[in-house]
């Protein structure tokens, strides 16, 4: 511990060392990756292991009762796969100096480019969270590793820990809003005519092609959606990354614990599932995460991911969707920039100054790009 607190810290190499009411606590119920279950489903089948580079390795600080206070999500980690806020540059540059950049620590919702809390604290309090900074710099002192890497935490925490020591590092994502629409015309009223009217182009092809939709929510996905789905989450992510992070088994755990906070999308054409998109709620916001299709129709991939979502959204009275990362094209179709924060300690200083003058002209260029994209939204000039 790196000073003297009442609060004791341990490091639980599994989730099931800390008590599910305690974790829920300081999670609290707003965002579903944050919970105590879908952790626990990614390590009970295996996607979180040290044999797949993601070794548990979470922070708890445990008050005099026993009880967990506080927490950081945390692995030990032998790679930089699954993390969305790319640092192979770094790692390149810190071995051909002669260093070993692996492993490293990563406190991070694993495979989710979600913003939330990575300093989860039952009484939401600052003196909790950076003794949970603090404390994870002394762990990775103790362990002897390379550096500290918090992902999508929020701009608070991340202010938190450029306090602590911490480099800061920006990027952006596009995120739907809802305005108060009380359907999706109302929603296309607001934009420009050309982009209304690409939008309505773009739904209409898809209708045209008799794709329809069903909207599923948690006991209602049967063993044969979830096969279904997984099949498409493989080719996408067999496509895009060549090994897909998750495995059946997952599907089916949060399928069956967390049932409450999903919602599938399956696209059907002429008899067969041809397509489909998997939702995760939260108590405001609909968060897009995997999607994959095993025949090809225009702009389907529009229609299922973003146009249903926000659909959804409007119909439940949800203020945002989160469609992940990645995708200046979702501008036109009504998503704004908005900025992702995480935070890096490193402890080797030449290392330290070179990246933070790298992430001073970075921060500069996310902040000029975010100002050019909201210059070229697709909403009206008028106001109206």
């Amino acid at each position: 511990m790196p000073e003297a607190t009442p609060l004791k810290a341990d490091i639980a190499h599994s989730i099931t060392l800390i008590d599910e009411k305690d974790w829920s606590a300081c999670a609290g119920p707003n965002n579903p990756f944050l919970g105590y279950r879908f952790f626990e489903a990614l390590e009970t089948s295996g996607c979180t292991a040290a044999d797949t580079g993601w070794q548990p390795y979470h922070i708890a600080l445990r008050g005099e009762d026993g009880c967990t206070k506080a927490i950081m999500p945390l692995f030990l980690k032998g790679h930089s796969y699954g993390e969305y806020v790319f640092d192979h540059s770094w790692a390149n540059a810190y071995e051909r100096a002669g260093g070993r950049y692996y492993p490293k620590l990563q406190s991070a919702v694993p495979f989710t480019p979600v913003t939330g809390s990575r300093l989860l604290a039952a009484h939401a309090s600052d003196e909790e969270k950076r003794l949970l900074l603090r404390t994870a710099k002394h762990v990775c002192g103790e362990l002897g590793v390379s550096s500290l890497h918090l992902t999508f935490l929020t701009g608070e925490e991340a202010a938190l820990a450029e306090a602590e020591g911490y480099l800061v590092r920006t990027d952006q994502q596009f995120h739907w809003h809802n305005d108060g629409y009380s359907s999706f015309d109302d929603f296309l009223a607001a934009l420009s005519s050309r982009k209304r009217k690409q939008i309505r182009k773009e739904r209409s092809r898809v209708q045209a092609q008799g794709v329809t939709f069903r909207h599923l929510i948690g006991h209602e996905i049967t063993d044969r959606d979830w096969d279904h789905f997984f099949t498409f989450y493989v080719d996408t992510g067999s496509r895009k990354w060549g090994t897909p992070y998750l495995n059946r088994d997952f599907f089916a755990r949060i399928g069956s614990s967390i049932p409450e906070r999903i919602t599938l999308i399956l696209c059907d054409h002429e008899g067969d599932t041809i397509a489909g998109a998997l939702n995760f709620l939260g108590s405001d916001t609909l968060y897009g995460r995997y999607w994959g299709c095993t025949e090809m129709f225009d702009n389907l991939h529009f229609e299922a991911c973003y146009y249903q979502a926000m659909d959804y959204a409007i119909a439940h009275g949800l203020k945002h969707v989160e469609a992940g990362a990645q995708g200046p094209h979702k501008l036109a179709r009504g998503y704004t920039p908005t900025k992702t924060y995480s935070a890096h300690w490193i402890p080797n200083r030449g290392f330290r100054d070179a990246v933070a003058r790298f992430l001073e002209e970075e921060r500069e260029a996310v902040d000029s790009e975010i100002e050019y994209l909201d210059s070229h939204s697709p909403f009206r000039r008028d106001g109206r």
